[in-house]
């Protein structure tokens, strides 16, 4: 009776939508427009993982906020501005130029429980652990504000997270499209990449090798999580704005939610997807 019930709660898992939200920085506010177009033409994902900004936005949808939810909360100068985020620390003797004060302070205050199991959807947060070089999924556990933090802490410019001797960093820099966290528990997966690839076309500055060079990275240790989607959605905002361009929020926004709403269009078959209100 015991494998019975095991097999049958396997299977159950095997039934839920999944969804995976690819970090980018600003570039991830995406992320809401397409959760507003999907839930427009009612789909509605039970199961989300995502490394860095993917990560935050996944954590307040999988608290319940719906996308309308997060951009009212854009322009209230909760979420957009980077400099809401980032509490600067005067010594360089710090892992890193910022605290995530400010980020574990609102997520606190907005998601008071704490904990991945009092979520009303299940959610998955892709971290990379520097002990070990690999990246990990975490998704139990009443230290929620943590685990964000720390899949959402670019190197050198966000302190690291230690926990049980372990220091951890942003997700992306391991796996941006963490979608393995949650193929076991989904038959299927749609995936958000807001960094797919793009080919340079002017490299004049320092600054302009070190975005595509990152970015490059990104996509190359997407390529396995990307794989595992049965449908991909890839918002284009990366061709006017950049990782850092939280002005730009209605705009990238807007590139989210248009771009679910034509791949939609040309892939009727995801409306198979769609639940039924009752």
């Amino acid at each position: 009776m015991s494998i019975f019930n095991d097999l049958f709660q396997s299977n159950e898992k095997s039934n839920e939508l999944g969804i995976c939200l690819s970090g980018g920085g600003a570039l991830g506010l995406a992320h809401i427009g397409v959760l507003q177009s999907l839930e427009d033409h009612g789909i509605s994902p039970t199961v989300i993982v995502g490394s860095s900004m993917g990560a935050i936005i996944g954590t307040f949808y999988a608290a319940g906020f719906s996308p309308a939810d997060m951009l009212q909360m854009i322009k209230d100068d909760k979420l957009y501005k980077i400099t809401k985020l980032m509490t600067f620390r005067p010594s360089f003797l710090k892992s890193g130029l910022s605290s995530h004060q400010m980020l574990r302070s609102l997520l606190k205050e907005i998601i008071p429980h704490n904990s991945f199991e009092k979520l009303e959807k299940k959610l998955h947060i892709c971290v990379a652990n520097l002990n070990n070089a690999e990246w990990e999924i975490i998704e139990s556990g009443n230290e929620l504000d943590k685990w964000v933090a720390a899949s959402a802490s670019i190197p050198g410019l966000f302190e690291t997270i230690k926990s049980n001797k372990n220091y951890y960093v942003d997700g992306g820099l391991l796996n941006n499209m963490p979608a393995q966290g949650i193929v076991e528990k989904c038959k299927t997966i749609i995936g958000v990449d807001v960094i797919p690839h793009l080919v340079p076309t002017e490299v004049k500055k320092p600054i302009d090798t070190l975005s595509f060079a990152v970015r490059a990275m990104q996509h190359q240790n997407s390529t396995a999580g990307r794989a595992l989607c049965q449908y991909l959605i890839e918002p284009k905002a990366i061709e006017k704005y950049h990782e850092f361009s939280f002005d730009a929020y209605q705009d990238i926004y807007q590139y989210g939610y248009e771009a679910t709403t034509k791949y939609i269009a040309k892939n009727l078959d995801i409306m198979k997807l769609k639940v039924e209100k009752k």
